[in-house]
């Protein structure tokens, strides 16, 4: 399927790690975006990968949009340079936010917060309440050991088949770019 121009795709990623590797992955992934017209939608911050990654987005010529709650755009330092900084109240509205305005929701490496943002969006699409894709680019292996888990919890019937095939799970760039670009 050939990229929709001018897509938003959300990407979830680490706030707070300095790992080269990590930093590389968001960068390749943000200048990836910039090449396929589309722009960014992000938590608003300038750091660690989530910066690597708008900043990336940026330099390719795209657009960014960040959304970031007040109680975080001191500390996870706003990302100023956005093209669109949306300040909020809460993590909640953040979500809500970030929901609204993207078309496709991409997550890489990060912690207990992206982890909480994917299972969100893979939930919601599980349930129907959206249908955009939920994808899970994991070009390191970061995530192997959570899938292996969660198919475990689809074996003892905690999590059904349909819901496991609403995330979709790439190892190869284009590829996840290519499952978040289907029709707006």
């Amino acid at each position: 399927m050939a990229p929709v121009p001018g897509r938003r795709v959300c990407v979830y990623c680490a706030s707070s790690t300095t790992d080269p590797e990590l930093l590389a992955i968001a960068t390749d992934v943000g200048g990836a975006i910039a090449r396929r017209g589309w722009s960014l939608v992000s938590g608003g911050g300038n750091i660690s990968m989530m910066g690597a990654l708008a900043e990336a987005v940026r330099t390719g010529g795209a657009r960014t949009v960040g959304v970031i709650p007040e109680g975080l755009r001191v500390r996870e330092v706003a990302d100023t340079a956005a093209d669109e900084l949306v300040v909020v109240t809460s993590m909640r509205e953040r979500k809500r936010e970030m929901e609204e305005r993207s078309d496709a929701f991409l997550t890489l490496p990060g912690g207990i917060g992206t982890l909480e943002e994917m299972f969100e969006m893979w939930t919601s699409a599980s349930l129907g309440f959206h249908h955009k894709p939920v994808v899970l680019y994991d070009p390191i292996g970061f995530y192997r050991p959570l899938l292996d888990w969660v198919g475990e919890l689809a074996e003892r019937g905690l999590v059904k088949h349909e819901a496991l095939e609403s995330l979709v799970v790439r190892d190869d760039l284009d590829a996840a770019l290519d499952a978040c670009g289907g029709r707006r």
